[in-house]
């Protein structure tokens, strides 16, 4: 990050367009993560396709009867599909079909940028080629995967039910504490807001989840589970979008942080419970651990 100030500070008040270009590469380019052992195994009990998304190539996985209904698992920024792997069991033991993805620009899927539209492209994308004519099931998403998901919804995506796992109510506010630590200049975000506006054929305003939600003519039930101590995503987010989608289910957990509640064991239960249809998705908050219910 010292490095990276030092260029960008030499660049911006002599090469803007130079330093907007280089801005851009690194907000919108996702970190790298080896995939674990059990993800690796997962996958590899998976049969792969791929895709084309705007040109960029997708790799995907399948698991199940390709006639049960088909849930769908959508992974976080610098994620990849098979962060959803501890969902993939109970899915396929339940009866429903399995498909999850690595976005672009993360994991089996390539390197290069990526955003929150081509997140909405890529899993409107998949699911228009694994659907066989029938709506999904359900979305299982993660983090950035919710931001994606919320905005295909807003561009006809339809789905029998949602599950947001510690959803980002608003990507563009990353760039905040990105500007701070590389001390950027104003000037040098606006470029890089029209750079990636016309890049990602979307503008910033229009990918605030709140937002999108209250537009959204048709809201599947929802299920959001957020940690009470995520600090990555902040609680607040979820929150913020449990009080604008009609119905949304609000469980707080303790204690797992950003991607504890996408392994842990009762966060587990209750999805399948939710997806099965089996809980009744009701205006509330309750702490998942001690049942608190506040109305």
């Amino acid at each position: 990050m010292t490095v990276l100030r030092s260029i960008l500070g030499v660049l911006q008040p002599t090469w803007p367009a130079g330093a907007a270009w280089l801005t851009e590469r690194l907000f919108f380019t996702a970190p790298r993560r080896r995939a674990s052992p059990a993800a690796r195994a997962f996958l590899a009990g998976g049969e792969r396709f791929t895709l084309r998304v705007d040109g960029r190539r997708v790799a995907g996985w399948r698991w199940g009867n390709p006639d049960a209904p088909a849930v769908y698992l959508s992974h976080g920024w610098g994620s990849r599909g098979a962060r959803l792997a501890a969902f993939g069991e109970p899915l396929l033991a339940a009866g429903y079909r399995v498909v999850t993805y690595d976005a672009p620009g993360h994991g089996a899927s390539g390197w290069g940028m990526s955003s929150m539209p081509e997140f909405a492209r890529t899993l409107s994308a998949v699911v228009a080629r694994e659907s066989r004519g029938t709506k999904p099931h359900a979305v299982i998403a993660h983090s950035f995967g919710c931001s994606g998901t919320a905005l295909a919804l807003s561009w006809g995506l339809d789905v029998n039910r949602l599950v947001f796992l510690a959803p980002a109510a608003n990507p563009p506010a990353w760039v905040q504490p990105f500007v701070h630590a590389l001390e950027l200049r104003p000037q040098i975000i606006d470029r890089v807001r029209a750079r990636s506006e016309r890049r990602i054929r979307a503008r910033w305003d229009e990918l605030d989840v709140c937002d999108i939600a209250s537009r959204l003519s048709h809201r599947p039930p929802l299920l959001i589970v957020h940690d009470k101590g995520d600090d990555t995503v902040r609680w607040d987010d979820g929150a913020a979008i449990s009080r604008v989608w009609l119905g949304a289910e609000l469980v707080t957990t303790k204690g797992l942080g950003h991607r504890g509640v996408t392994h842990d064991g009762a966060v587990i239960g209750k999805v399948m419970e939710f997806v099965a249809g089996t809980t009744e998705s009701r205006q509330l908050e309750y702490d998942l651990y001690h049942r608190e219910e506040r109305l």
